[in-house]
């Protein structure tokens, strides 16, 4: 009988501590929720809006619309930039912000190969532009009123 007490006492306190052990883990952020603090903290005037699905919306006076979305079918993190039709360097230059903190690349590169792209639309190349530029996915597109640009980086990269 004191047999049976000392095995159930036993079960029970090694659940107890499990539950417990659990309950005071750290919980585990994703990469974009970390991606978008660090872009927020890093970027004067730049605010996170909300979440939604695997996409994180940020706003900020220099573009139209911000995201960072994660875990495509061909990329691990994709960011999301959309401006005016003919873009003012401050654009470029926070797109080039972002995609540097975000993909750790120089802001240096990051800025030329977005100033790139968005420059390559245009009556000769029409108005989509995909391009590969230091390991990064561009995609560039354009209509009558805006201009947008989707920077990824492969899963296998």
């Amino acid at each position: 009988m004191t047999l049976n007490l000392n095995v159930r006492g036993a079960i029970l306190v090694a659940a107890a501590i499990t539950g417990l052990v659990t309950l005071t883990s750290p919980a585990r952020a994703d990469r974009c929720d970390d991606s978008a603090k660090e872009l927020a903290n890093q970027i004067d005037r730049m605010k996170v809006n909300f979440r939604a699905a695997n996409v994180v919306y940020l706003s900020h006076p220099a573009a139209k619309e911000l995201s960072v979305a994660c875990r495509g079918d061909k990329y691990s993190i994709e960011l999301y930039a959309k401006g005016d039709r003919k873009p003012k360097p401050e654009f470029y230059g926070l797109v080039g912000s972002m995609a540097a903190i975000v993909f750790t690349v120089t802001k240096d590169d990051t800025t030329t190969g977005a100033t790139r792209c968005l420059k390559r639309m245009g009556l000769l190349r029409g108005d989509k532009i995909n391009m590969r530029y230091r390991r990064l996915n561009m995609e560039c597109t354009r209509t009558k009123t805006d201009a947008s640009i989707a920077i990824t980086r492969g899963k296998d990269e």
